[in-house]
């Protein structure tokens, strides 16, 4: 059986301003169990914000998106710009602060906001190519702002999820785990830390999705 090849988008690394690291590992090792095939990608661009996580505090300092990915990625990671859908049959965004600041502008304006021009051409880009999608924590927001009447959860908080459905999108209450399927888009969403989760529970959300997104791949 042909090997499912992955590509995971990542939005810097630390919860408060890049990517969820609990998250992006947990991704990679879920798609590692089942067979797969994994690179990982982020945006070559400067955060939005740089933020101490021992206080919570923001430092004045600059730091760019790609450069910090890598210190998940262990070095492996190309630009967003290098991506190509032909290249993979899946692509998963994990969620983390980074999300919301530095792929999109949705911790700052809310439903108003505005996606990264390259995230937007990536996630466009797999729809058309018929790409199986996975979106997690607050990842599904993208989505929502990206793809017209899209079926997503966050899990379960009611400020986000009134954001997505200002957006246009549909939103469905989860529990630690759960998925949400939109058929129309191939993609599956699920909230991991969107929750008050555990690290057990964040574990069984991205295998729960990758194993789904396999699913549609192999029965597209």
């Amino acid at each position: 059986m042909k090997t499912k090849k992955f590509a995971v988008v990542l939005a810097g690394s630390g919860v408060f301003d890049g990517a969820e690291i609990h998250e992006s590992t947990l991704t990679m090792l879920s798609i590692a169990k089942a067979g797969g095939t994994y690179q990982c990608f982020a945006p070559d661009k400067e955060q939005a914000q740089v933020v101490n996580h021992l206080t919570g505090e923001e430092m004045p300092e600059k730091r760019n998106v790609l450069v910090e990915a890598a210190r998940i990625a262990r070095g492996d990671i190309k630009p967003l710009t290098e991506f190509s859908p032909d290249d993979f049959d899946a692509i998963v965004f994990p969620g983390g602060f980074g999300v919301a600041k530095n792929l999109c502008t949705f911790a700052f304006d809310g439903p108003e906001c505005s996606v990264d021009p390259e995230v937007e051409k990536v996630i466009k880009a797999s729809v058309d190519e018929g790409l199986a999608i996975g979106a997690i924590c607050i990842s599904p927001v993208l989505m929502a702002r990206v793809l017209p009447e899209v079926d997503v959860t966050i899990g379960e908080d009611q400020e986000t999820a009134e954001a997505i459905s200002k957006m246009g999108g549909a939103h469905h209450i989860t529990d630690h785990g759960e998925i949400i399927i939109d058929e129309k888009y191939k993609l599956v969403t699920t909230p991991c830390y969107m929750l008050d989760a555990t690290i057990t529970q964040i574990a069984e959300g991205t295998d729960n999705i990758v194993k789904e997104l396999i699913y549609m791949i192999e029965n597209s």
